[in-house]
């Protein structure tokens, strides 16, 4: 079966307060969205990439293209007013049955052996979605007062996630609900199981102008593990 991925670039980095969105700002010298590309590519060279850039950004990512002497195959589509509109935009170019990874842009750390784990554990159980324990102390204000919450059963959710594409078009299907805050919110919420799988501690997503130092250290290490394996 064929495999997916829809790459996230819409925002237009209003949180980061620079020139330029985050996922077109430059990481060890190359475009934070250009790593997602290179290690889904590398994982499998037929994946179909699909980027959703939003409409103000798409001459910027078409010079971006020339400058990096960008040569991997894929399609684009505009972003839509929400990241639902915009995931909901590339789902339109999954022509195939086969497994469709949803990815955001600003989570350049990762690799081609990360994305087989998830794309094996996706075909076994339907979908795999990354995540990792949550290790800061977390307290639920309530009113003007707070309590601890047990973090046992809390878990972080990442990107990329991985589903059956038909699965998940239909799960698209439904009207927006403000707490689709991922796809795998959006899957349940149309009936279908979720399953966890293992996330990287690394996989972080950039936010703030300091990640950005961070990532930078993150993709060095990456590189070093990728020559191990």
């Amino acid at each position: 079966m064929k495999n997916y991925a829809i790459i996230v670039a819409g925002g237009t980095g209003s949180r980061m307060k620079g020139e330029v969105p985050k996922q077109f700002m430059l990481l060890n010298g190359k475009p934070v969205i250009l790593y997602s590309i290179e290690a889904f590519f590398a994982f499998d060279p037929l994946v179909e990439i699909i980027l959703v850039i939003h409409p103000n950004y798409l001459l910027y990512w078409n010079q971006m293209i020339r400058e990096f002497k960008i040569s991997i195959p894929f399609k684009v589509v505009e972003g839509g007013k929400m990241r639902f509109d915009s995931v909901k935009n590339g789902l339109k170019l999954v022509n195939d049955e086969g497994f469709v990874a949803v990815h955001d842009a600003a989570r350049p750390a990762i690799n081609a052996d990360f994305l087989r784990k998830l794309f094996a554990a996706a075909s076994t159980f339907g979908s795999a979605i990354p995540v990792v324990a949550v290790t800061d102390t977390i307290r639920i204000i309530d009113g003007d007062t707070s309590h601890q919450q047990d973090r046992t059963f809390l878990r972080a959710i990442q990107t990329p996630q991985v589903f059956r594409a038909s699965e998940l078009q239909r799960a698209y299907t439904q009207p927006y609900e403000p707490n689709f805050t991922d796809d795998g919110s959006v899957l349940e919420s149309a009936g279908f199981p979720v399953h966890l799988a293992e996330g990287r501690r690394g996989n972080i997503k950039i936010t703030h102008l300091e990640d950005i130092a961070v990532a930078e250290v993150l993709i060095k290490g990456l590189t070093k593990e990728e020559q191990r394996i």
